[in-house]
């Protein structure tokens, strides 16, 4: 049997295995991952090979559904992107002929539209059926470090024109086995979402919370906007999370202390310290709160395209409920005079611009407050959607208000 042959009934076993779960499973991914774990024979090209083949079939899962094993094939060996782990099956099964003759509209789910009209037009529609390229947030000063280890390695990375320190890794690598990531200079994060703390531009220092903090990516970028004589309390409903953000932050040399302990902000030499972060503290009076809120993700459906289907309208609204009890709540904590920003990695309205409608009608001691950089994007009074099309990006969405009382 020739390696092309024997990579095709690999595909096709792990695909029918998975099928049944298809349209209900978000926890798919963690399911595909153990199947490659269970295959020891596999090395890490194998692993990105069936990813591929399977994430591809999925993106495209309208076209495929019911398809038999040479249709099935066919379609994702056209469709699957270019790369030297699927070249020999590309080569071997594409049959372009049955993707062109499909309906491309099916690619997205029809309640979609209702949620964001621009989906369906180019050129958002083109990009959501494309893998997200993997983005890198380089620390302040670490620049010419990271480069010249991505220079030893053979590897290529693209600066963003839109953000300074973003990059775009160009190459299949695991980043996160390098040095410079080991010594927290680099981290993976997403262009869109760095956007989102640099369209607020926060002013140094202060006292912030991050309301729904998970893994940390946002608190470290802020404990980096922020500098000298800041304290961030990140908190999340997720404790095993909150572990991993003490993690990193130690990693990356930020400051991690208790939640009862007690933080000034000077030295006994009179000198500001750096950002610091307080896991698990829940205060009141901060001069910032960021709610990066759960959401349905449907902006990440270019990485995660099972939640095209898994999502329904009904969950939408769930989502909806759930993040504007979580921005109610987090708005008594803020200061007068202090900033409230909301953010989702979604692109339905339900779940952005309707949220921040109702909450500005049921708080008018809040006003929305211009963004301090649009990137390009059209933005509202204080809000501002990060469409993928533009930047290359996954999707997500910003507001920013000012208690005035």
């Amino acid at each position: 049997m020739s390696i092309a042959h024997s990579q095709r009934n690999t595909f096709l076993g792990l695909y029918r295995a998975l099928e049944l779960q298809l349209r209900r499973d978000p926890g798919l991914p963690a399911r595909l991952e153990a199947a490659l774990r269970r295959e020891r024979r596999f090395g890490s090209r194998d692993r990105r090979l069936y990813r591929e083949l399977f994430y591809t079939a999925v993106r495209h899962l309208p076209w495929v559904e019911g398809a038999d094993d040479d249709r099935l094939v066919g379609i994702v060996a056209a469709l699957a992107a270019e790369s030297p782990a699927t070249s020999g099956f590309r080569a071997a099964f594409a049959r372009p002929e049955l993707a062109a003759a499909m309906d491309r509209t099916l690619l997205l789910p029809a309640w979609f539209r209702d949620e964001c009209p621009a989906a369906f037009e180019r050129p958002l529609f083109d990009v959501l059926q494309a893998r997200t390229p993997l983005w890198l947030r380089i620390r302040p000063g670490a620049e010419a470090r990271v480069r010249g280890e991505f220079e030893r390695l053979g590897w290529t990375a693209t600066a963003s024109g839109a953000l300074a320190g973003a990059w775009r890794l160009d190459v299949e690598a695991d980043v996160t086995r390098t040095e410079s990531a080991t010594a927290g200079l680099v981290e993976v994060q997403d262009l869109g979402s760095q956007m989102i703390l640099e369209a607020v531009a926060p002013q140094p220092g202060g006292r912030w919370l991050d309301a729904c903090a998970g893994a940390g990516g946002k608190t470290l970028q802020l404990a980096d906007l922020l500098g000298e004589g800041t304290v961030i309390d990140a908190v999340d409903v997720r404790p095993e999370v909150l572990d991993e953000l003490e993690r990193r932050a130690r990693r990356a040399g930020v400051e991690v202390v208790g939640p009862d302990e007690e933080v000034g902000t000077e030295q006994p030499d009179g000198r500001a310290p750096g950002a610091r972060v307080r896991v698990g503290n829940l205060g009141s009076g901060y001069d910032g709160v960021l709610v990066d809120a759960p959401c349905s993700g449907s902006g990440t459906w270019r990485r995660a395209p099972h939640l095209k289907w898994t999502s329904n309208p009904g969950w939408i609204r769930q989502c909806a409920e759930r993040q504007s009890a979580v921005l109610a709540d987090s708005a008594q904590r803020v200061r007068p005079g202090g900033v409230l920003v909301y953010a989702t990695c979604s692109l339905c309205r339900s779940e952005n611009e309707a949220v921040v409608e109702a909450f500005l009608a049921a708080n008018p001691s809040f006003v929305p407050v211009p963004l301090a950089k649009t990137f390009g994007f059209a933005a509202g009074p204080g809000w501002l959607t990060i469409e993928p099309s533009r930047h290359d990006t996954d999707g997500f969405f910003v507001a920013q208000f000012r208690r005035s009382i």
